[in-house]
């Protein structure tokens, strides 16, 4: 049994402007922003780039080779695949692991940093492990040497199927792809249309899920009958974080279309994936229904969101007069002091207990401050607000 290629990928949405700049990044370790030179140039040697070359073939792609026998491709929408054809199959799974290894240490901080200017990506997706699709290709395999390498990897199969120039055993991260004769060029093409989709959905799935803890976050607190002043002002500020994260998000999902509906057409143009797309072509429709529902899903998040800043907004507006109303009793109560003073005393005079007096007056000021702040801190208000059923189909 031959192993042909191993081949890892992801994507995150990109232009053809950005693989501009990453082709003049490859090519001489330029770039036309404020980045550090002597940064851009260890990332660069990093790499160990080799060969690159600049391609057309339905989108603008960039292809380089490196030191470490791994060969890059970077498409202008994103998609970035690498692979290594220097695979035995007693090392396969270290041979992953270099790929996989090459991928996060070397190229992501490489393109994190050029890009690192701009719209931030929101934190609570910065930091998310990809679990990524490990395509392993063979050459002319028998199908038990499909099976059995993914019995060494896999508790199940999910998927298999058979066409023209190729079979494929799929379980959850492992796709195992038997060439049945000249078919690389096929097989490439299926391989990178699996990766485009399955890190779309990905996204789609994120998304979904943030959704659901800022929806909770603020059910939480709405949905209590009662709060105490001070931890008003702690959420009417986690609230301003909510929205400028759903501000950030809003725009990655509004560009998400254009992506779609450019790879199905460059997709179903492409005689390379006639089988294929017979066979998964419908993947497009289901992707463009969920990404709708997703929109709709995330207006209504910033809905709700805009919605709890407006009612704890109105709180804190509240505390504030109350405030205002409790300092106002206390200073009046000093300046009628004052008048019953200058129309009880003769003349005014300098003496030692007036001056401790003064003392024990601003102690006492500052005393009725502090009571009154923790009074106001501490004190319940009532959050009223619509109450809805879970939708359980949500």
């Amino acid at each position: 049994m031959k192993i042909d290629k191993i081949y890892i990928g992801g994507w995150f949405q990109r232009t053809m402007l950005q693989l501009t700049e990453v082709y003049d990044f490859v090519r001489a370790g330029k770039s036309q922003l404020n980045l550090e030179q002597d940064k851009l140039n260890a990332l660069r040697e990093n790499l160990g780039i080799g060969n690159f070359d600049y391609h057309v073939r339905g989108m603008e792609y960039l292809v380089f080779t490196t030191s470490y026998g791994i060969t890059v491709k970077i498409f202008e929408d994103g998609l970035i695949t690498l692979s290594n054809d220097t695979v035995e199959e007693a090392t396969l799974f270290a041979d992953i692991k270099d790929l996989r290894d090459y991928y996060e240490n070397k190229l992501s901080p490489a393109l994190n940093y050029l890009f690192s200017l701009g719209a931030p990506v929101p934190k609570e997706l910065a930091h998310i492990e990809n679990v990524y699709p490990y395509f392993i290709v063979l050459d002319k395999a028998k199908k038990e040497d499909l099976t059995d390498l993914l019995a060494r990897c896999e508790k199940q199969k999910y998927f298999e199927f058979d066409c023209s120039g190729f079979d494929v055993i799929r379980g959850d991260k492992y796709y195992f792809i038997n060439n049945k004769g000249k078919a690389q060029d096929k097989i490439e093409r299926y391989i990178e249309e699996q990766i485009f989709i399955r890190e779309f959905k990905g996204q789609l799935h994120r998304y979904l899920n943030l959704h659901r803890i800022i929806w909770e976050k603020i059910a939480d607190v709405k949905e209590n009958a009662k709060i105490k002043g001070k931890k008003i002002f702690t959420f009417d500020s986690k609230l301003e974080g909510y929205i400028k994260t759903i501000t950030l998000i809003e725009g990655r999902i509004n560009q998400m279309d254009t992506y779609l509906a450019t790879r199905e057409r460059i997709a179903k143009s492409d005689a390379e994936l006639t089988e294929f797309l017979n066979l998964s072509g419908y993947r497009y429709e289901t992707l463009k229904d969920t990404l709708a529902y997703i929109k709709q899903l995330w207006n209504m998040t910033k809905n709700y969101v805009n919605s709890a800043k407006s009612l704890f907004s109105g709180l804190k507006s509240d505390i504030a007069d109350k405030s205002i109303n409790s300092l106002t009793i206390v200073t009046s109560m000093g300046v009628g002091a004052s008048i019953i003073d200058l129309f009880t005393e003769s003349k005014p005079t300098f003496t030692f207990f007036g001056l401790i007096y003064f003392f024990i007056l601003a102690v006492v000021g500052f005393a009725v401050g502090k009571i009154i702040s923790v009074v106001k801190e501490n004190r319940t208000y009532h959050v009223v607000d619509i109450e809805y059923d879970k939708d359980i189909d949500k």
